[in-house]
């Protein structure tokens, strides 16, 4: 089984062949960080004419790196949300007129469940599992039972974890994207930092929040006035330390939750773009290895947006004959859990 995958939901054009031995076969992503850097974050509208500049030329690309045809394909899949609306759109619309030429069947991926997946493409990670989704714009704790069966434990209720690294890198100057720019300045680090809060921590329940450290981190740049490298230094690992502090105690009330549900099914999984940051990952290593747990990380360059994900979901659903008609909207808000409470804050898209 073959399926071309399509994601067009942020900033990343990208697409990918992959076959049901989690192979590979072709990919193409084209990254617009240079478009949106001079703005410190996505501008939607630009995002959304980059991809329709570059989408068919990257679908051609990697299905030549495959070397099959069309018709050699068992299914289209593509991003149907959550994300930027217009972004959405030109990943969607692309997919369904693949399949409609070719005869295919369609498959409308939810952008989280891509993410959700990644560690069966990699590592083949069986079910059940809890998963970490850390990324610019989401950030959410879930307990996986199976494709399309998701729990939802925790979620932020205003910025997500990446879209916070993205404000104080701005915040202290650094540029775009934040979550590298900060890991690199707080590696460089001599002396502490200011005091910040770690909101959320040791409350009941596994819900995020990160408005409140963004302010502390505002209120300690203003108070220096014109920081020098030492002194951003210091922010940005105070910042990094207090963020990764409330993820972890955040993961601790989520196995606590699920605990008796976990059984021998001792797997944790992290995805999205903040699962590179490598000081999170060597606290997660920590904290697996204190509650027994097998901890699977994706490779970076598949934590962060990509076409083989979209692919990888769209064969997982394509295999329990889960497919889609062509008059499946678009949508900029997504949940993969349709039972949670709905999300709160502004900026999320789950």
């Amino acid at each position: 089984m073959i399926v071309l995958g399509i994601e067009t939901s942020c900033d990343e054009t990208a697409a990918a062949i992959v076959d049901d031995g989690r192979r590979i076969l072709g990919q193409r992503i084209l990254s617009q960080l240079d478009q949106h850097a001079p703005y410190g974050g996505v501008v939607p509208e630009i995002a959304a004419r980059t991809h329709i500049d570059h989408l068919d030329r990257l679908i051609g690309e990697a299905m030549e790196e495959a070397g099959i045809s069309f018709a050699a394909l068992d299914g289209i899949a593509a991003t149907a949300g959550p994300g930027l609306i217009g972004g959405v759109l030109v990943g969607l619309v692309t997919a369904k007129a693949i399949a409609l030429a070719a005869g295919k069947p369609l498959i409308a991926v939810n952008h989280l469940e891509g993410h959700a997946l990644t560690a069966r493409l990699t590592d083949d990670v069986p079910f059940p599992y809890l998963l970490l989704l850390v990324s610019g714009g989401h950030c959410q704790i879930l307990w996986v039972e199976g494709v399309g069966r998701y729990r939802r434990l925790g979620t932020t209720i205003d910025d997500a974890l990446g879209e916070a690294f993205d404000k104080t890198a701005k915040m202290l100057g650094i540029g775009y994207p934040g979550g590298p720019a900060i890991e690199a300045l707080a590696g460089k680090a001599t002396g502490p930092g200011p005091d910040l809060p770690r909101p959320m921590t040791g409350r009941p329940g596994c819900d995020f929040s990160f408005s409140g450290l963004k302010t502390a981190v505002r209120q300690a740049v203003e108070r220096l006035d014109d920081p020098g490298e030492s002194e951003k230094a210091a922010i940005a690992s105070a910042f990094q330390e207090a963020a990764i502090d409330c993820v972890i105690d955040r993961l601790g009330h989520a196995l606590e939750t699920m605990a008796a549900e976990m059984g021998s099914a001792r797997q944790l999984v992290v995805a999205g773009g903040v699962a590179a940051n490598r000081r999170l990952k060597e606290r997660l290593q920590d904290l697996a290895r204190d509650q027994a747990l097998q901890l699977t990380v994706p490779p970076p360059a598949l934590c962060t947006d990509n076409g083989a994900m979209i692919a990888w979901a769209g064969l997982e659903r394509l295999r329990l004959g889960l497919t889609d008609d062509y008059d499946i909207p678009a949508r900029a808000r997504w949940p993969l859990d349709g039972n949670a409470a709905p999300a709160r804050g502004a900026g999320v898209k789950a």
